[in-house]
């Protein structure tokens, strides 16, 4: 509690204040918990921080799966400053005993008296969490920064209720809409900055994917590359290329690395994969269509994929209503007459009956613009 200046009793805080409070700790936590990204797939990225009164005594965010969950650092750091302190954390604290102890366990031991929780944990084998607290007569809330922790945790919670992989497409464009120019030229549209967060979003998915079309012109490798501001994933991202008629080359860069990164080529039910291509570690994927590959895409444990285009199987995935955010670089230039139009194989709308799509945020790269759309009707 705070203290007035004019009397040693504590204040009694209207609710209101506490709230701005709350969301202020709770912004902090959120941004905390992201320090995890691309570590501690398949578990959530978490985030806490204890507070006696307005001192922060303790704070800590899950570094890796299998290290120790952000509340026991949390508590470890506020160590005997946790009795009846408030706690924030980005997740319901979990109540089993799956790789570490429950963290409720430690968090009423340690004798905290409130825990300002921003959602609810899905995961029926780690929820529970809250009914163990208040048992134990701990005051505990939820809701405060629901939307940014499960924003946060997008592909997590996405797998436990879809049977699909969380599927984010990125597109790299000009001012006038297109991604390759009349020549069809390999050239980058956008500045390094972009191409740096590029990599940090790679770092944070379980695949990548483009499409045949583009594996064969631009030859990637599809990893993602550690550097001073971006993590090394715990595990390399599974790279995928969409390529029905198994075309690959096996010179590719993507094949030639095959045995180091596992990669999949997506094909049709009825295609032979090449000898060459099986040789050299790559694996057959036969599918129907995009959805049968997303849902055994999420049977072998992939929960998130980034979408790298081209614009072949990005009007494909769109058309199918298979993104749920799609990230747009749109670089300063304009590309004109003949350049490749980004949405061009998509249908033609009506300014009334197309949808609109809500911007979660936008963020300037110095002198390219990204834009994150959350996808579906406004």
């Amino acid at each position: 509690m705070l203290s007035s200046p004019d009397s040693d009793e504590p204040d009694v805080l209207d609710e209101e204040t506490v709230a701005e409070i709350d969301a202020s700790r709770m912004a902090s936590v959120v941004d905390l918990a992201s320090r995890g990204w691309g570590r501690t797939a398949p578990n959530p990225m978490v985030g806490s921080e204890i507070f006696a009164g307005d001192e922060m005594v303790g704070s800590g965010y899950h570094r890796e799966a299998g290290g120790r969950h952000a509340e026991i650092v949390a508590l470890n750091e506020a160590g005997v400053q946790a009795a009846g302190a408030t706690m924030y954390v980005s997740l319901e604290p979990c109540n089993h005993h799956g790789r570490t102890p429950p963290c409720t366990d430690a968090i009423i031991a340690a004798g905290i008296s409130r825990v300002v929780a921003a959602t609810r944990d899905p995961n029926p084998a780690a929820g529970g969490g809250a009914e163990r607290l208040r048992a134990a007569g701990i005051a505990v809330e939820f809701g405060c920064g629901e939307v940014e922790a499960r924003e946060l945790n997008a592909p997590f919670f996405n797998s436990f209720e879809s049977d699909r992989p969380w599927v984010t497409l990125k597109l790299a464009l000009s001012l006038d809409g297109a991604i390759a120019g009349a020549e069809r030229k390999r050239e980058w549209l956008t500045g390094p900055p972009a191409r740096r967060y590029v990599q940090y979003m790679r770092a944070g998915t379980d695949a990548i994917a483009v499409g045949i079309e583009t594996a064969i012109a631009d030859d990637p490798e599809l990893t993602a590359k550690g550097t001073d501001q971006n993590p090394v994933p715990r595990v390399p991202p599974v790279r995928i290329v969409f390529d029905t008629s198994a075309r690959l080359s096996s010179q590719s860069r993507l094949v030639q690395t095959a045995r180091d990164i596992p990669t999949l080529l997506v094909t049709a039910a009825t295609t032979k994969m090449p000898a060459g291509l099986a040789s050299a570690g790559v694996e057959a994927l036969p599918a129907k269509d995009i959805g049968d590959a997303l849902r055994k895409l999420r049977l072998r444990g992939i929960t998130s994929l980034l979408v790298e285009g081209g614009a072949g199987l990005a009007a494909a995935f769109l058309a199918g209503d298979f993104v749920d955010r799609l990230v747009i670089f749109q670089a300063p230039l304009i590309l004109g007459q003949g350049a490749l139009g980004a949405f061009s194989g998509i249908a033609s709308q009506t300014v009334e009956r197309a949808p609109r799509f809500r911007v979660i945020r936008s963020h300037q790269l110095v002198d390219d613009i990204m834009t994150i759309y959350a996808m579906g009707r406004v």
